[in-house]
């Protein structure tokens, strides 16, 4: 059975955008179906973000209205519950590196990304959040 997982897509290039839906759609065998939100900016992308109850958001850091880590910690500030997905330019990888340590979920290199790759990361961001928010809610062992 199929489940279907709410992609919410903060990215300012129109070429990346089109890859990444793409990708995902010529992935065959998938076990879920992918229902697509875009935006192109970070404060209009946040706004929307609150109303589409996704699942997943996947965010460039390079975007108009914000540049950098600050565009991830505002992000993970907004919605501290949804699994981030940062993509990075080349020269950005230190930055996706540095997510990664205040929270993200995972990183991927722009330009380096695969139908078959981005399903496996944004599965294991879903299963690595629901764990984490397991792990939260169990009390601590004394």
């Amino acid at each position: 059975m199929e489940k279907e997982v709410k992609i919410f897509l903060i990215e300012d290039d129109p070429e990346d955008v089109l890859l990444i839906r793409e990708s995902l759609s010529q992935v065959a065998g998938a076990s879920f179906k992918f229902k697509f939100e875009h935006s192109e900016n970070l404060e209009n992308g946040l706004e929307r973000l609150s109303k589409s109850n996704a699942d997943v958001l996947l965010l460039d850091l390079s975007l108009p209205d914000s540049r950098g880590l600050d565009t991830f910690t505002k992000a993970h500030a907004h919605s501290p519950k949804t699994p981030i997905v940062v993509l990075t330019g080349l020269d950005d990888k230190t930055l996706g590196l540095e997510a990664l340590w205040q929270g993200a979920q995972d990183y991927l290199v722009k330009g380096r990304v695969d139908g078959k790759m981005l399903v496996r990361v944004i599965r294991y961001a879903l299963e690595r959040s629901r764990v984490q928010s397991e792990l939260r809610a169990q009390p601590l062992a004394e």
